[in-house]
């Protein structure tokens, strides 16, 4: 789906040897899979690492990576094929985070929190890895700075709660969860008006008014003086208070543990499945193994890249300070020009009335 090309983007070190898939259409849909030979992570560390760089910002839209078991049809891939992982930025309006999807038990389990969204507009390339271990833990790292690392059984609603309220418990029916109640005792003082506006008693209906014409004659309505608002009751506390009320927990017969909640029986492609409403996306890099040593050396050409990146990005950045700075002399200087030509007028004026 959608329009795919190559490019290296504006900051490179190598036209060529940098690089990578880029998104060429704004508002569309992008899809683009590849495939390998399957493979279970059983026992195995998991590592998903690749390279995206945002030459704009998406505005709404997606960079990640979906992981999953061999395609019957690639040619098919697309929402909803199923995947095991899915792993990336994802930005929409002021909703952003770094996604990071498990499949278990046939359904798409989101982290309870959002991880942190690097991909800010600044056009430089970031360093997405992952690393799923068999203890059924994750790694996740920016730029190979860590931003989580934790429990797949704790952070992600995979398994059933192991406690639940008991369905059999009831809320005892002189239970009070009232923790203020109206004073019995206050009652409204007998001389209290609510009234805000009263009929003038002191107008009168002029002598010229028709009725026929006019119409009934009605006084008018006028503030009322002795007007002293809405009354409340007083509020106390409640003696028979007893807290807020909440059944008894009992073990959830339904839960079942799983000491392999990480690991999966079939891996068979990778692709980019998104939505962008602003294209100019890169990515690159992409490496899916079970050594980290074999990650970080991977790694090095997305550090590289950064390094010039980053440095070309800090000239442009100069560049357009100095002409910012120069921009605002000439204004500067233009206001001053316009202020003495404003006295010259004005001494000529002086002259001619003399």
């Amino acid at each position: 789906m959608g329009k795919w090309g190559v490019s290296a983007g504006k900051w490179h070190a190598d036209a060529k040897e940098d690089q990578g898939i880029h998104t060429t259409e704004d508002s569309k849909f992008f899809g683009i899979s590849a495939g390998f030979p399957s493979f279970s992570n059983k026992g195995k560390d998991l590592i998903i690492q690749y390279q995206a760089k945002y030459e704009k910002d998406v505005e709404c839209g997606g960079g990640y990576v979906k992981v999953g078991p061999k395609m019957a049809d690639a040619k098919a891939f697309g929402d909803p094929t199923a995947y095991n992982i899915m792993f990336g930025p994802d930005k929409c309006g002021y909703n952003k985070r770094t996604h990071l999807i498990f499949n278990y038990d046939g359904k798409n389990v989101l982290k309870k929190s959002d991880l942190s969204y690097k991909q800010e507009d600044e056009g430089t390339s970031h360093l997405y890895t992952m690393i799923l271990k068999p203890d059924n833990t994750v790694r996740v790292e920016i730029d190979q700075e860590k931003i989580y690392e934790g429990s797949v059984k704790e952070d992600w609603e995979v398994l059933k709660a192991k406690r639940i309220s008991d369905p059999e418990d009831k809320k005892p029916e002189d239970w009070s969860d009232d923790s203020m109640i109206d004073d019995p005792e206050d009652k409204k003082p007998d001389d209290w008006v609510e009234e805000k506006r009263i009929v003038d008693s002191e107008a009168k209906k002029p002598d010229d008014w028709d009725d026929e014409e006019d119409g009934e004659w009605e006084p008018p309505m006028k503030d009322n003086d002795a007007y002293k608002g809405e009354w409340f009751v007083k509020r106390i506390s409640n003696p028979a208070y007893k807290g807020v009320w909440t059944a008894r927990e009992i073990d959830n017969p339904d839960y079942k543990d799983d000491d392999e909640i990480y690991a999966y029986d079939d891996f068979g492609f990778i692709g980019f499945d998104l939505w962008q409403v602003k294209s100019g996306s890169i990515f690159d890099n992409v490496i899916i193994c079970d050594d980290r040593a074999e990650a970080d050396e991977f790694a090095k050409k997305w550090k590289a890249l950064n390094e010039v990146e980053k440095a070309k990005k800090k000239e442009e950045d100069d560049a357009k300070s100095k002409e910012d700075e120069l921009k605002k002399k000439d204004e500067a200087a233009d206001d001053d020009d316009d202020d003495d030509d404003d006295d010259l007028e004005d001494k000529k004026d002086d002259s001619e009335e003399m």
